[in-house]
This record gives structure tokens, C-alpha cells and sequence, in this order.
């Protein structure tokens, strides 16, 4: 079966068709600078796609209704689209892309994909915040997390390069990209992410700024006058590495840092700080870490990320490996001979993760 899997990003349109055995047929990433395409190039971009039997689309919030892919019918669509207000910047632009795929191609069965439902068996206690229960339980209030289909295919392909089976795992995936989150996998199962009820919190990213006292906003509300839309677009986009250093590309900040400028210096350091307080955070959900992963743009891409994270946390036993860390394959491990904890990279494909849930979706009608 060829399946086309739809990734509405920020401002393009990534698809990819993956045969049967998961071997990539075509790529193509479309501009959408306002979160659509431009019709015309999609119908003849999708025109050009002989054979796609299914389609597989990241959509970012399931909310607690979607805890696994689904099969769209015009009720999906209308229940995914009650839940825009808890990802307003994320999910319009999902539905956009669904919309005009299903138009595009009539007859072919659409399934959703979530980035939130590899997080929905999250424990209680790693779930919940310490709010009234009346807000809890009126508009759902919990800690979602997200990059669920990245953290899936990582801790899947983790076990596959250490040669065990993912149920006997405890891996902490790491997806640092523009945006970055990690996620503590036991035994093949979400227990733990440092996201919550949206993207922003938790580790510092491009330009989101992560994890903030919400005193701190409220104090910037009450007392410097700030709109609450000019603080979240000020912690969604112009925060994290951004607000640190003056840019949101980890390479141009680790440059800098290396000219010894002292902004791209604390940036770093404020970065870092956060990741490995952050790993160290999701081996105690499980009681251990065996397997540490990196993936994303940044944790496939920056040696000095995984050294920097790595050089804090010797007394996990984690060590990586200088020449393993520094080059290799695309997916490699990088731990030391005395490690005690197995590092790997692996490349982020979220298009694997979609087309296997697609199948597995699609088998059960």
C-alpha cells in the first residue's frame, strides 16, 4: 500500500509517499506561508503521486478525545476542529492541509495521526497540575504533551539499534529541534514529556521560552500593562534562544558562543542547563534510564548539544564517545565502552511513524 503522509509545518506543506515497505517514493515540500497551500500547486502536486492508495496526516492536538489514529469521516473533522482552541496555531493549519487533500483526492481514506495520543496513558501523577479540580475537569486541563509521533518512532528505533525489544527499555527521547521536548519511555509507553497543556513549556527552544514562573507573567500583565496576546507571542516567538542570543539558529549561537560572545554564551548554558536537569528529570519518572536518544534537527545535527547534555550527567552513567559523537551514519550509537547508558542519534521520521499507524488503522476495517 502507498501511503502520502501530509506534515503541515509553520510555513510549508512537507509530503512524502512511502511504499510497502517503507521505502520513500516521492518528497515534496510545498510552500504555505499563511499555514495553506496554494491550490493549484497542491492538485498538480498530487496529481504527479500515481498509486497512493491512504493517507496519513500529523494532526498536532487529539485533545483527551483522540488517543490513537482514526480513520476521518466529516464527524472527525468536525470534532478535531471543536479542538482548535487548545492548539490555535498549531491545528488550523493541520485541517487546512487535511481538507484540501481529501478534496484533492476523493475516495482515498484519510487517517489522523496525533502528536498528543503517544502521551495519553501519561501517569496521574505526571499528568496532572495542582489546580481546582472545577478547572481540571471543566476545559480539560492537563499536561497533553506533543512530538508524540517523533518520540514513537525514536524509542522504536532506539531498541531496534541496541538489539532488545522496546519492552524491555527505559529510553528517554530526546527531540530538540525548533522546537524541543523530551519524553520518558517505559517499556515501549510514554510515563513522562516535558511539555504540557501547550508547547511552551518545558525546555528552552528556538524562540518559544519554555518553562517560565507563571508569576512572572501574571507580574508583567499587572504591572509593565502587557496584553495577554502580546506575552504569548512574545513567549511563543520572540523567547528562547531568540531572546537569549539575538537569533533562533543553534549553529550561528554556538559560533558565537565559541567567539566568546557573552549572550550566545549564556544561551548555551541556559540551554543545556534546562536539558540536563530535564533528562535527568525523565530517567527518575522511571526509576533508571538504559538507552539516551537525539533526534530533531539540532539533536541529529549538533555534536556539541549531545557532548554539552552528556558532560552533566556522568553520574547517570552516561558518556559519550568523541569520535562516535562527532561522525558516523545518520543513526549510530555514541555511548563510551564504559558508559553505562547506551547514546544514540536517530533520524527523525515522523512519515515512518504516520505510515505504520495509517496501515494499522486501515487493517482493522
Amino acid at each position: 500500500m502507498r501511503t502520502l503522509v501530509v506534515n503541515a509545518g509553520s510555513s510549508s506543506l512537507k509530503l512524502r509517499v512511502l511504499d510497502e515497505k517503507n521505502e520513500l517514493v516521492t518528497s515534496l515540500d510545498l510552500p504555505a506561508p499563511r499555514g495553506e497551500p496554494d491550490a493549484v500547486s497542491m492538485r498538480l502536486a498530487l496529481a504527479s503521486f500515481a498509486g497512493v492508495q491512504a493517507t496519513g496526516h500529523r494532526i498536532v492536538h487529539g485533545g483527551t478525545e483522540f488517543t490513537g489514529p482514526v480513520l476521518v469521516d466529516e464527524d472527525v473533522v468536525a470534532r478535531l476542529s471543536a479542538l482548535s482552541d487548545l492548539a490555535p496555531l498549531h491545528q488550523p493549519k493541520s485541517l487546512a492541509a487535511l481538507d484540501a487533500v481529501r478534496s484533492a483526492l476523493p475516495g482515498v481514506p484519510a487517517v489522523a495521526c496525533f502528536d498528543t495520543a503517544f502521551h495519553a496513558g501519561l501517569m496521574p501523577a505526571a499528568a496532572t497540575y495542582a489546580i481546582p479540580t472545577e478547572w481540571r475537569e471543566h476545559w480539560a486541563l492537563r499536561r497533553y504533551g506533543f512530538h508524540g509521533l517523533s518520540h514513537a518512532y525514536a524509542s522504536r528505533r532506539t531498541a531496534e539499534l541496541s538489539g532488545l525489544g522496546v519492552e524491555e527499555l527505559r529510553i528517554v527521547t530526546c527531540h530538540l529541534g525548533a522546537g524541543a521536548s523530551l519524553a520518558a519511555v517505559l517499556r515501549g509507553r510514554s510515563v513522562d514529556t516535558t511539555m504540557g497543556f501547550t508547547p511552551l513549556e518545558g525546555l528552552v527552544m528556538a524562540t518559544r521560552s519554555g518553562s517560565v514562573d507563571p508569576g512572572l507573567v501574571l507580574w508583567l500583565e499587572e504591572h509593565a500593562g502587557m496584553a495577554p496576546a502580546e506575552l504569548a507571542a512574545t513567549l511563543e516567538h520572540g523567547s528562547g534562544l531568540l531572546g537569549l542570543a539575538g537569533t533562533s539558529d543553534m549553529r550561528t549561537v554556538l559560533r558565537n558562543a565559541e567567539a566568546g560572545e557573552p549572550a550566545a554564551r549564556l544561551a548555551i548554558d541556559v540551554y543545556l542547563h534546562r536539558l540536563r536537569a530535564s533528562i535527568a528529570s525523565m530517567a527518575a519518572a522511571m526509576g533508571a534510564i538504559d538507552c539516551l536518544t537525539f533526534t530533531g534537527g539540532v539533536g541529529e545535527n549538533s555534536p556539541a548539544v549531545r557532548a554539552g547534555a552528556a558532560s552533566g550527567l556522568d553520574f547517570l552513567g552516561i558518556r559519550v564517545d568523541e569520535g562516535h559523537n562527532n561522525s558516523g551514519p545518520q543513526d549510530r550509537e555514541i555511548s563510551s565502552p564504559e558508559s553505562r547508558v547506551r547514546t544514540f542519534v536517530v533520524a527523525a521520521r515522523e512519515d515512518l511513524q504516520i505510515a505504520q499507524e495509517v496501515r494499522h488503522v486501515l487493517g482493522r476495517r
